[in-house]
């Protein structure tokens, strides 16, 4: 199979040797998505909830490039530096879902995330 790498201009830029998405197949792999905001070119810091939506917000703009919506992604993980923030990032994570339809999930804590962040997530998503 072929792989075709997908980036977007409203997501942050990759800071390494990575892109921000691999499709192979129906399959859209996303690399994980940090609090960063494109159009501003700033670190959000204003507290976890802005943190979650800024990193859903880029996950988003990374699906809708690849022709796709929260209703494609059937599996995320969700990196916190603190399982204290667990009950605000989940609530912001799950407005992007329907809960009949939610995807497969896992969240770990972590000693230390990129940029010194506290929540990053990736996601893999099909086409149906």
């Amino acid at each position: 199979m072929k792989k075709t790498i997908i980036n977007s201009n409203q997501a942050p830029k990759p800071i390494g040797p990575y892109n921000h998405s691999v499709l192979v197949g129906d399959l859209l792999f996303i690399s994980g998505q940090i609090p960063f905001n494109q159009a501003t070119e700033t670190l959000v810091t204003t507290g976890i909830e802005d943190e979650a939506n800024q990193v859903m917000a880029n996950l988003k703009a990374i699906l809708t490039e690849a022709g796709m919506t929260f209703e494609n992604v059937v599996k995320s993980t969700i990196f916190l530096t603190d399982m204290n923030d667990f009950a605000t990032v989940n609530e912001v994570y799950g407005s992007f879902f329907q809960a009949e339809t939610a995807p497969a999930r896992e969240c770990i804590q972590v000693v230390k995330l990129p940029r010194n962040v506290n929540v990053e997530i990736s996601m893999i998503a099909t086409r149906f």
